[in-house]
């Protein structure tokens, strides 16, 4: 048992130190992929608290999703209320 436990750790451990080594993307690298990122400086948390103040949260729409078990026909179009 003791056997058997070494070598799952170790192939746990290889893991470890085999995605460790690898460096970040950059953003040069992610548009050559076609991935457009946001620069970091026009994204602060008082911007993005600014977007979620200014959402309404007092007037929404219950909307039901699919059920994995219906068909896709058997859904209605719109809620009834």
């Amino acid at each position: 048992m003791m056997v058997a436990g070494s070598f799952g750790l170790q192939q746990f451990s290889n893991l470890r130190y085999q995605y460790a080594k690898k460096q970040p993307v950059t953003p040069e690298e992610m548009k050559k992929y076609g991935v457009s990122m946001k620069n970091r400086k026009d994204v602060t948390l008082e911007s993005e608290y600014d977007k979620v103040k200014s959402v309404d949260i007092e007037n929404w729409e219950n909307k039901r999703g699919p059920r994995p078990w219906e068909e896709q026909e058997d859904q209605p179009t719109t809620a009834k209320h």
